[in-house]
Formats: structure tokens, C-alpha cells, sequence
């Protein structure tokens, strides 16, 4: 599935089970909050901190997707073609990027 089937599929979601989006702010609160869960797993399942007994069963995968859902409906209703956007970007950071990380010791 490409980005652009992405987002006409959680268009059409919204539209026939979550009745409308929700405002832009309500919206990047959420992405905080998703975000949030992410950092969470990632820094007791791959970082230093313990993870606690009631974390474990936290999927990680669907924490992302989480994320990635609310990216959309930011798109959605800001009227950005993300593919557009993700497809600029790519090219700009191999452009950029390319020969900067290869040269970068830290990375070796």
C-alpha cells in the first residue's frame, strides 16, 4: 500500500465509523500521546530502564501504526498529499545526505 491509499483509506474510515476528524489540535495532542507510547516501549524494551511487567505485552508495531494513523488524518484534513511530500523528501535527503553519512566516522 502506498501512502496515497493510505490516506484515502483512513478518509474513508473517518467517514463511516469516527463521524468526522477531529479538530488539528485534538489531533497533534494525539500524535503526542501515541508518540509518547512509542518512546515508552522503546525505552524500557531498548534502552536502559526496566520494563515493567504490565508493558510487555505492549506491541510496539501497533504503536506505530497508531502513530501513522493520526500522521494521516493530520494530512487528511490539512490537504497534504503526504506521498507528494514523503517522495520530495527522499529525494532531497539522498541528495543531501548521501556522501555526508558514508563520511561520517561515528558511523563506522
Amino acid at each position: 500500500m502506498n501512502i496515497k491509499n493510505a490516506q484515502k483509506e483512513v478518509d474513508i474510515w473517518i467517514k463511516e465509523h469516527g463521524v468526522r476528524y477531529f479538530n488539528e489540535l485534538t489531533n497533534m495532542a494525539q500524535l503526542t500521546e501515541e508518540v509518547g507510547e512509542v518512546a515508552r516501549i522503546i525505552a524500557r524494551r531498548y534502552g536502559e530502564q526496566s520494563e515493567k511487567e504490565s508493558d510487555k505485552d505492549k506491541d510496539l508495531g501497533e504503536e506505530l501504526a497508531d502513530v501513522m494513523f493520526v500522521v494521516l488524518c493530520l494530512a487528511n484534513q490539512t490537504g497534504i498529499d503526504l506521498q507528494t511530500s514523503f517522495d520530495k523528501k527522499m529525494e532531497k535527503k539522498t541528495k543531501r545526505d548521501h556522501d555526508r553519512h558514508h563520511n561520517n566516522e561515528k558511523l563506522k
